[in-house]
């Protein structure tokens, strides 16, 4: 009788079909990688901050929340924009990361130290990507991981660029 009663209300048919794939759970929202790093934002910042603060080499210089993390939303909403961007546009030079190329040489960080902070970030976006896979459009995931890891390496040479500038700089010699 339920069965003929389904037949008759595509509604009902719906639910029933809905929750037999799925073992009876309703089924999440499929959200872009661009959406979801933009909803996970605070999450990656504090995990980020989880995975350095496990670093003695990052924690040998002691910083506050903002000196240590202030950073990373600026970086992170350019790694979302160059989500966003269409296939074959050109990403723009991340003005945030030369910013923190040039802080990171004032707090005193190594070459060594930023690098693993930038690892540190990778690690942390792919991760939160793997906790939120039921909701990840899967046709553009793997474009999208490549994308992520291509923004971040290159946010990274552009910090390098502006940390060995801002070491490169001389004091005026004296004059005999």
């Amino acid at each position: 009788m339920e069965y003929l009663q389904a037949e008759r209300d595509p509604l009902m048919t719906e639910s029933i079909i809905r929750h037999s794939k799925n073992n009876g759970t309703v089924l999440a929202k499929m959200e872009s990688v661009a959406e979801i790093l933009e909803h996970q934002l605070d999450n990656v910042i504090h995990d980020w901050l989880g995975l350095v603060e496990e670093q003695e080499d990052l924690m040998s210089i002691p910083l506050s929340f903002e000196a240590r993390t202030g950073h990373l939303p600026a970086l992170l909403r350019e790694v979302i924009a160059r989500l966003r961007l269409d296939t074959g546009t050109k990403a723009p030079i991340s003005l945030a990361a030369s910013h923190h190329g040039d802080l990171r040489y004032q707090q005193g960080y190594s070459v060594a130290m930023v690098v693993e902070e930038s690892r540190l970030l990778q690690v942390c976006l792919f991760t939160t990507l793997h906790k939120n896979t039921n909701r990840i459009e899967y046709s553009k995931l793997l474009p999208d991981v490549v994308t992520i890891a291509d923004e971040v390496d290159a946010q990274l040479k552009q910090q390098m660029l502006r940390y060995m500038d801002a070491g490169a700089v001389e004091p005026t010699s004296k004059i005999n």
